[in-house]
């Protein structure tokens, strides 16, 4: 879920395992003055609602950006946002992965090949989670690493699971169809891929890289479900991983990037707050990266809204510094993250070649800039 935020404080909030989190019930149309429907659980203890200061419409709109970036140039390999495309649709192709579904382990074989083939060193932490509704379900993490044995590293992450119901469609008949999630889920995963890609036939990036595809992001409470939410029944992958990576092992990463819908049409990726609040030195780098490779019109400097996203439990719990990039649509009607999220239109035919540009130029400029 998504909101808004005007202060923080994360006093008394647990440590380990859930995240702490409960959910605030809101209705898909936007109410005025107020966020559109909520992605995730809401820090509701510790977090104000604040009303929107920029409204955009569903589609893309140019914005001027200025920063420090003038004796700034482009570095590192050009990424291709048709090879990108070619990896979201090759993860649809399997249909949605749902969790325990027979295309949700197809497509995770299909991964772990992808990222072998590039020379990741890759490794599968294999889970059984329990679901909002008791449900046992069968997570993988997917982990590949660049330059394995390199103490100074960056994390790089996605979710990869289908959400199993569309339950914020506009027709009430589709709430309980499986979400193909060409953009919630496809898409930071194709980024991923083509960096690895990139990186493996371009060998001057010393420092190591580890790819996370974390599984179980999207099986929270429906809206549909009389199930109360507790706070913790969304990004089970993220927080599995958090709980157990060795604190030894998470004090080598300089920083955490997750991308979440980064390949949607008219998407604009708002600095979201609760990115600014544990890492506003990396938020601030990899905005400044977007406006030296020519993006800084996808990447407004402005704030979004405050999202628990897999980022939270990175943060909170492994204690890495990551940050989350996800588009946020002020004015849409259908929901802040635009008209095809957690619908049966989050589709291929509404991925945008050039938006996974943005993002993935972006990325290579941050990655080969350290």
């Amino acid at each position: 879920m998504i909101t808004l935020i005007t202060s923080i404080s994360l006093k008394g909030l647990t440590q380990r395992g859930a995240l702490g989190l409960t959910q605030m019930r809101m209705s898909p149309t936007p109410q005025r003055g107020l966020s559109p429907v909520l992605k995730r659980s809401v820090l509701k203890r510790s977090i104000l609602l604040l009303l929107p200061l920029l409204f955009l419409s569903c589609g893309f709109r140019q914005q001027t950006t200025t920063s420090d970036t003038t004796t700034a140039t482009p570095v590192g390999p050009v990424f291709s946002a048709d090879s990108a495309y070619a990896f979201c649709q090759a993860q649809c192709s399997f249909g949605p992965r749902t969790m325990n579904s027979p295309a949700h382990d197809a497509c995770a074989r299909w991964i772990v090949t992808k990222f072998t083939d590039y020379g990741m060193t890759v490794t599968e932490q294999h889970a059984t989670l329990t679901g909002y509704d008791g449900t046992p379900l069968r997570s993988t993490n997917i982990i590949a690493s660049y330059n394995p044995d390199a103490q100074d590293r960056i994390l790089l992450c996605a979710h990869w699971d289908s959400r199993p119901w569309a339950d914020n469609d506009p027709d009430p008949a589709n709430h309980h169809t499986p979400v193909l999630a060409a953009n919630d889920g496809a898409s930071g995963v194709a980024v991923m891929l083509e960096i690895a890609r990139l990186i493996s036939g371009d060998k001057s990036l010393s420092l190591g890289l580890d790819f996370i595809c974390f599984d179980a992001e999207d099986y929270g409470t429906p809206q549909w479900s009389n199930t109360p939410d507790p706070g913790n029944t969304w990004a089970l992958g993220s927080q599995h991983w958090a709980a157990s990576v060795p604190k030894e092992k998470a004090k080598n990463y300089r920083f955490g990037i997750l991308l979440d819908m980064v390949g949607g049409q008219g998407a604009q990726f708002y600095q979201e707050q609760m990115s600014l609040y544990y890492a506003r030195n990396i938020v601030e780098k990899v905005w400044r990266a977007a406006q030296v490779v020519g993006f800084g019109s996808l990447f407004p400097t402005s704030e979004g809204g405050g999202i628990t996203d897999d980022h939270i439990p990175v943060n909170r719990v492994a204690k890495i510094p990551c940050i989350d990039i996800i588009p946020h649509y002020p004015d849409c009607e259908q929901s802040s993250f635009g008209p095809t999220w957690h619908t049966i239109h989050d589709d291929m035919d509404h991925i945008d070649p050039n938006t996974l540009q943005a993002v993935g130029q972006t990325l290579i400029q941050v990655l080969f800039s350290e």
